[in-house]
């Protein structure tokens, strides 16, 4: 059996940290926004490279809190991209704002800076780059079209915790970085859990007030906030996982590489491509099975036989969901998303996961497309 993520592997390898943070936590008999909070809060910052991070309760609600904090709402627009998972597109409806959706790249996954450029309008506030599968989207360019246009960037670090853009890493890149610490991203709490990354001091402190009920000092509400805290015991767990990040980042770079040289040459079969400039940290291994869906479902059917564990990353694009079915965009609206729908699969990746698998996984991949 090769499972798609060992999600056990990590507490037996850490067994010793994760027991000690969980004892320290409860016996501190502080739970919310406490000393485990403040320390990773530093901790995860200076991993980043930024001045500031500020401990959500979840992914999703860092991208919806740092649009409030800028004050987005009806009427204006952000530009997301038309290929990523849904939760990019909901933090903008949340707050009334209007998604801009743009085509990815045509040799990539994420999101296409030219298309951004000419998406731009009088009412575009801010631009919102996702760098999906674990591979950092071309954030010089985006920031290029932002600065010529004032407008704001967060980035979604959901997949890509550690990556980096020409020796910088993702959540320090944009005006912002909004981080999932769900259990199977690569730095994952054991839990929901959230961040936001910046250089704003301003931002910063917004978010304090906006994840803790709108309130700065107890019972005294400056505005009507929400209840989003990353809580003692995940932050303590995340303060035990960080110093192995790179490590484990860097193992999935040796699995990708032995995926690229088992998978080379198999017809149909696209591998993935990244730019020179960028270092991924293979949150997920991603190939396209061309020639047909039913090619894909007969190789997916081929590995679960065989025991190996196999996701499709993301079957249906948001425009094509039917919460989304208001904005009246039907199929073919955004053909390259819809096109990535019908054709990629994600093969098994982990930071645990043994090298010597990646040849199990090619071998019935090989024969699967013969």
């Amino acid at each position: 059996m090769i499972p798609f993520l060992d999600m056990k592997a990590v507490y037996a390898e850490l067994k010793p940290e994760l027991d000690a943070a969980y004892a320290r936590v409860m016996e501190s008999g502080w739970f919310v926004l406490g000393k485990e909070v403040e320390a990773f809060e530093a901790e995860y910052a200076a991993f980043c490279g930024t001045a500031h991070c500020v401990g959500l309760a979840n992914g999703l609600e860092a991208l919806e809190l740092t649009l409030r904090a800028w004050d987005l709402g009806a009427g204006d627009e952000v530009i997301v991209p038309s290929n990523t998972y849904i939760a990019t597109w909901l933090a903008v409806t949340a707050v009334g704002a209007t998604v801009v959706p743009v085509e990815p790249t045509r040799d990539g996954v994420n999101i296409d800076p030219e298309r951004i450029a000419a998406a731009i309008t009088s009412r575009t506030r801010a631009i919102m780059p996702v760098h999906l599968y674990g591979e950092p989207a071309d954030m010089h360019a985006i920031m290029t079209h932002a600065h010529q246009h004032g407008l704001k960037v967060v980035e979604d670090v959901a997949q890509a915790q550690g990556a980096r853009v020409r020796g910088r890493r993702t959540g320090a890149l944009g005006d912002a970085g909004a981080h999932s610490f769900f259990p199977t991203k690569n730095f994952g709490a054991f839990g929901d859990g959230g961040a936001v990354t910046t250089d704003d001091a301003r931002l910063a402190g917004r978010l304090r007030v906006l994840r803790n009920y709108g309130s700065r000092v107890k019972y005294v509400n400056l505005e009507r906030g929400f209840n989003s805290r990353l809580d003692e015991m995940q932050a303590a767990f995340l303060r035990a996982k960080l110093p192995r990040l790179d490590a484990w980042n860097e193992h999935r770079r040796r699995l990708a590489a032995r995926y690229d040289d088992r998978l080379a040459g198999i017809p149909g079969l696209g591998l993935p491509r990244v730019p020179q400039w960028a270092e991924p940290v293979w949150h997920l291994y991603v190939v396209r099975v061309l020639d047909g869906e039913g090619r894909r479902a007969g190789l997916m059917a081929a590995l679960d036989k065989a025991g190996i564990g196999s996701l499709i990353h993301y079957p249906i694009p948001p425009h094509l969901q039917q919460a989304y079915a208001d904005l009246g965009r039907p199929k073919g609206s955004f053909p390259l998303a819809e096109q990535l729908a019908d054709t990629v699969l994600s093969l098994p990746m982990g930071a645990h996961m043994k090298l010597e698998a990646v040849d199990e996984v090619a071998a019935v991949v090989r024969a699967a497309l013969a």
